[in-house]
């Protein structure tokens, strides 16, 4: 677990950020607009990143690709449990009408759009942490590569 540390705080301040942010366009009425939502990936590639230079600083020479890649997706799946429960929790609770909204603008003829919408942000959320992983990765693993 304690190897998990570091990525689960940084997957907390990553959820918080991301709660911030969605509350933020609540108060200016730009919610529904699904376009504000390209965001959250930068959200999240600045929470994965921080917690891949920091872990590598903190492992040193230890610091591998698979330790690397363990603590990027640990951040990013917290951050998007976090956020999809806080998100169902807006929709359903603080702001009932909020899917209404929502399905008006963007889906008129399903009828199970909550489920649909709380699947979708939590798989936006997961792939977008393993992208985003996959991708810093290449920044911060070590090369084997002989230099001449």
């Amino acid at each position: 677990m304690n190897n998990l540390t570091l990525p689960i705080r940084f997957g907390l301040v990553t959820a918080a950020v991301l709660i911030a942010y969605f509350l933020i366009l609540a108060l200016l009425g730009k919610h529904t607009n699904v376009f504000f939502s390209l965001f959250n990936g930068i959200i999240t590639g600045f929470g994965i990143y921080e917690t891949l230079k920091y872990t590598k600083i903190k492992e040193g020479s230890k610091f591998s690709y698979g330790s690397g890649f363990k603590a990027g997706i640990t951040t990013g799946v917290v951050a998007t449990i976090l956020f999809t429960i806080f998100f169902a929790l807006y929709a359903t609770e603080l702001n009932s009408s909020f899917l209404g909204e929502l399905s008006e603008v963007w889906a008129k003829d399903y009828t199970n759009f909550e489920g649909i919408v709380f699947f979708t942000v939590a798989i936006m959320g997961i792939a977008t942490s393993i992208v985003l992983t996959l991708t810093f990765m290449q920044l911060f693993k070590s090369s084997n590569n002989l230099k001449k």
